[in-house]
């Protein structure tokens, strides 16, 4: 019998554990390790936080999902690999510190056979003084800050029915954030409630991003081909913004979060504060703090870790200038080098590089958009992974891996921009690749037959269905592997 043990059930991990559980059945086992008691569909967060849906309708426990699908869960934390086992016994092992009530704070230690690495991100409010919901701002990143956020919003307005004036500020935090899209759909879904309350004439609502043109999204932003002709994605959202009456402050990297008082610096040397009565801002992501060690108990974790926490896999991380970035250098098996039985996935794995262009301020400050590995790109990952495993325990370790490469992965993307049934819209975007690939797209780095933009009410409807569809899918429903990720 192997054991497979998975780090994480976000989308990335809990795709896996379904998948290793199907093929495998009984006779093999699979554990789930976690810190959280429930599972969150990320996307329809930005819903919770203006108030359109409840936490209870984006969460659902994860214990009884896998009882009923004979899959082992430990509310805990990763907190060590030894993936060389120790001087007593080779077996590969993971340190775990549980969070669960009954058992919180005590530590186990778990052997594993396979190890997947999905814990996702720590989400790092530090990185910015007076950033995030322990400090001055708001966030979305969890249903329950996204609950916080929409009875802040509430409060909003109300002051504004009463007549008085708001500014409202909603984006990044930080230079090096990631996930702009998220920001994105949260800002329209904000100017959408207030005008669906009537109170948008006297609120002020600025968009502040780290991105250097709109548009740009962690991805090099995108040329979209239609029966009229060709059109970026950054003049596509100059038009979406200008439209709505929303401010755009671009290419800024947040410096410190004062009570009503976000300060940022930008490329070009500016240095500003604004002020705000309401500000959600999303913060960077880091690792979670894994270490590993060896098997006399020497620390290792530069040897599978990059600096930023994320694992490393089958990437090229030869550092090298913008302009000699590849598709080639992005991994395609997400195997750990060091460890072929230890696979990184999701937000967890460490990119080569970033996809779009860098830039930083006078100061030194990064204002270079992290690239995004949320979403589709996990569940495909973790998917892969799984099945990687799978091959392994049925036909030896020389089995070949299976491969799930962003440079050759397609994506779509439904960024909500107002809910509502009669009244709602949303922006669907495909690209292909993900990652832009020059060699074989020598003008934009993608398919123009795979990259476009639309944006209606029809897309509100399909989010929506996406939303219920995926729900179902991650409680393991009858016939729920049918489901793509």
């Amino acid at each position: 019998m192997s054991r497979i043990v998975v780090l994480g059930a976000g989308v990335a991990g809990h795709t896996a554990a379904l998948h290793l559980q199907r093929k495998l059945g009984r006779e093999h086992e699979v554990i789930v390790v976690s810190p959280n008691s429930n599972w969150n569909w990320i996307p329809s967060n930005i819903w919770v936080g203006v108030g359109k849906m409840t936490k209870q309708q984006v969460v659902f426990p994860l214990a009884p999902v896998y009882r009923r699908h004979h899959i082992t869960f430990l509310q805990a934390k990763a907190a060590a690999l030894h993936p060389e086992g120790t001087s007593d016994d080779t077996t590969p092992t993971v340190d775990v510190v549980f969070t669960d009530s009954a058992r919180a704070g005590e530590t186990e230690r778990v052997d594993y056979d396979y190890l997947i690495n999905a814990t996702g991100p720590k989400l790092k409010f530090e990185a910015t003084p007076g950033l995030g919901p322990d400090g001055n701002s708001l966030s979305v990143c969890t249903a329950d800050h996204a609950t916080q956020t929409s009875a802040e919003l509430e409060r909003v307005i109300d002051r504004l029915r009463a007549r008085k004036r708001q500014t409202l500020i909603v984006g990044m935090g930080h230079g090096s954030c990631t996930c702009e899209g998220a920001a994105f759909e949260y800002v329209f879904n904000v100017d959408h409630t207030l005008r669906d309350r009537g109170v948008r004439d006297l609120a002020e609502v600025i968009y502040l991003t780290n991105e250097h043109e709109l548009g740009d999204f962690g991805v090099g932003g995108m040329t979209f081909a239609g029966s009229s002709g060709e059109m970026t994605s950054e003049r596509w959202m100059q038009g979406l913004f200008h439209e709505r009456g929303i401010e755009v402050i671009a290419q800024a990297h947040v410096t410190e979060v004062r009570p009503g008082v976000v300060a940022y610096e930008t490329i070009d040397g500016t240095v500003a504060e604004r002020t705000f009565d309401f500000a959600m801002l999303l913060p960077p992501f880091g690792g979670v703090g894994l270490q590993a060690f060896d098997r006399d108990g020497n620390d290792i974790s530069e040897v599978v870790f990059a600096p930023s926490g994320f694992m490393k896999v089958d990437a090229d991380y030869t550092p090298k200038p913008y302009e000699q970035w590849s598709a080639d250098d992005w991994p395609s098996t997400y195997e750990s080098p060091a460890y072929p039985n230890v696979f990184g996935v999701g937000i967890a794995f460490a990119p080569p590089h970033a996809i779009s262009r860098p830039y930083q301020t006078p100061s030194g400050a990064p204002v270079a958009p992290a690239p995004p590995r949320t979403g589709m790109p996990a569940g495909v990952q973790g998917h892969a992974a799984a099945m990687t495993i799978v091959d392994r325990i049925r036909h030896g370790s020389s089995a070949e891996a299976h491969t799930a490469s962003m440079a050759k992965m397609g994506a779509a993307c439904i960024a909500s921009v107002g809910t509502g049934m009669r009244t709602g819209a949303a922006a669907t975007i495909t690209m292909s690749p993900i990652v832009p690939d020059r060699s074989r797209f020598p003008r934009t780095g993608r398919d123009p037959k795979g990259t476009f933009g639309e944006i209606g009410l029809a897309g509100h409807w399909l989010k929506r269905l996406l939303h219920t569809m995926f729900i179902y899918k991650a409680k393991a429903r009858p016939g729920w592997w049918l489901i793509p990720e």
